[in-house]
């Protein structure tokens, strides 16, 4: 069955970087749209990025983008996000997602925090 598993969240200082990694399993990963979505205290679930097949096109929320780097790495079956200059309102439990909300991980949580 499908399986998607992030790593990586943690508790990280205002300014910081922290890299989060989402090993697929269970389906074809290389012709999927991968994405990563969030879910910060007491909100929904909102989209962050997302990345094409190929690698060719991304796609990011305002608030993260030139922050935040989506990439995967199709022989690997892994999608990353690398999260830079990272704030506060970061903090939430983010989320692998297979296309836009296929399937979805169990989530990571990341806390940014002084």
């Amino acid at each position: 069955q499908v399986q998607l598993v992030e790593s990586g969240g943690g508790l990280v200082q205002p300014g910081g970087s922290l890299s989060l990694s989402c090993a697929a399993s269970g389906f074809d990963f290389s012709p999927e749209l991968m994405a990563w979505y969030r879910q910060p205290p007491g909100k929904e679930r909102e989209f962050v990025a997302a990345i094409t097949a190929r690698s060719d096109l991304t796609y990011y929320h305002d608030s993260v983008k030139g922050r935040f780097t989506i990439s995967r790495d199709n022989a690997k079956h892994m999608l990353y996000l690398k999260m830079n200059s990272l704030k506060p309102e970061d903090t939430a439990v983010y989320y692998c997602s297979r296309g836009r909300g296929a399937n979805w991980g169990q989530g990571t949580p990341v806390t940014v925090s002084s």
